[in-house]
This record gives structure tokens, C-alpha cells and sequence, in this order.
């Protein structure tokens, strides 16, 4: 058995391919004010950033970036949970850590991960969810996972934290946590999966 007490995910190309959803959400923001889709630079920032972060960064001019946040308000996230894609291993693998292991999520997801959690019903499978509107500063600041620490009164190197991007590596690196990286070979971290099912070798479980 591993030492490790809580095991931690982000949300986004983690727990679920948000890929298809995010980028349709952002382009139907950007197609109401009449402008064109997210560049493949673009989508890559707002995939990885909280939506305040990333309308700021689509929405250069502060006129647009106003009139974009009122769109975002009026706008209903529901439609776009259905597009996205549950990892195939999660459930089994969540069944399988408790009660034995703590579960959380750290995430940059902000107002949408209630309806995320409610429309999945995956919210009993977690003791914690911290996401980017429940602290000072969300990743790559290291808040999120300090909150867990202190929450699970935890030292780092009993949390294992999986991510898939390069904002998760600099938030776990400074929090002292080890970093589980999902699909992202370019990533420095303890371990490297390509599915959440590995997690249970990691664990010896």
C-alpha cells in the first residue's frame, strides 16, 4: 500500500475530455459579438485558464471584454456539459480509492463545475472540490492545493495530485505535491498515465 491519503484530480482533460465544450462555449461567446472562432492559440490559453482569465484574454478591448461577460452571465452552461466526455476509467477507479483514500478535485473551472458535478452525479465520489472561485488565486498558484492540505490536514507528500497541463505542474511542484501527469509526456512529474486506471498500480491497489 502506498503512503499516500488523498488523491486529487483537476477537472479538464482529466476527469472528462472538456476539450469539444470549452471550445464551443467560448466560440458561441465570440460568434454572439461577431467575431470569429478561437484560434488554436486561443483555445489552448482559455482550455487551461479560468473563464475570467480567458475572456480577458479573448477580449482584448475592454468595450468587447464588457459586452462579453454579459453574454457569459445570460448564458446558460448546461447545454455544453453534454458534449463533454467522461474518462472511461473514473467511476471504477473512484469506487475502488474510497473510503480508504480522501478524493478531491482542484480545478480552474469556477461557476460551472455545480452543474458539471449535478449533471455527471458525480458529486458524492468527492470529499473536496476547490475551484478557481474558492481562493486567492487559482493555478498556477499553488491555493488550490494548500487548501486541500490544510482541509485534509495533510502533508504534501501524502497527496497525489493528477493534472494534464502545464499550469498544474508549476501549482504542484510549488505546493511540494507529487504530480500524476495524464497524456502529457512534456510534463515533469513523478508519474506519467495515459489512462486513471494506472492511478491503482500506482497505489498498489
Amino acid at each position: 500500500m502506498s503512503t499516500y491519503k488523498v488523491i486529487a484530480f483537476d477537472c479538464d482533460g482529466v476527469l472528462f475530455d472538456t476539450a469539444e465544450s470549452n471550445r464551443t462555449y467560448y466560440n458561441a461567446i465570440r460568434n454572439q459579438l461577431g467575431m470569429p472562432d478561437m484560434t488554436e492559440e486561443q483555445f489552448c490559453f482559455a482550455h487551461m485558464h479560468t473563464v475570467q482569465e480567458s475572456l480577458a484574454y479573448l477580449f482584448k478591448d475592454p468595450q468587447a471584454l464588457q459586452k462579453a461577460e454579459a453574454v457569459k452571465k445570460q448564458m446558460s452552461y448546461a447545454p455544453f456539459v453534454t458534449a463533454m466526455k467522461m474518462e472511461p476509467a473514473l467511476i471504477p477507479l473512484l469506487k475502488k480509492l474510497r473510503p480508504t483514500y480522501k478524493t478531491a478535485i482542484a480545478t480552474n473551472r469556477s461557476d460551472s463545475m455545480p452543474t458539471l458535478l449535478r449533471e455527471h452525479d458525480i458529486t458524492p465520489y468527492f470529499d473536496l472540490i476547490v475551484s478557481a472561485n474558492d481562493v486567492p488565486r487559482p493555478k498556477p498558484y499553488p491555493d488550490q492545493l494548500l487548501r486541500l492540505l490544510d482541509y485534509f490536514k495533510a502533508s504534501p507528500h501524502e497527496v497525489l495530485y493528477v493534472g494534464d497541463s502545464k499550469v498544474d505542474e508549476t501549482a504542484a511542484k510549488a505546493a511540494q505535491v507529487p504530480l500524476v501527469a495524464y497524456d502529457n509526456k512534456s510534463l515533469s512529474a513523478e508519474y506519467h498515465i495515459r489512462s486513471l486506471k494506472e492511478i491503482e498500480d500506482i497505489l498498489g491497489i
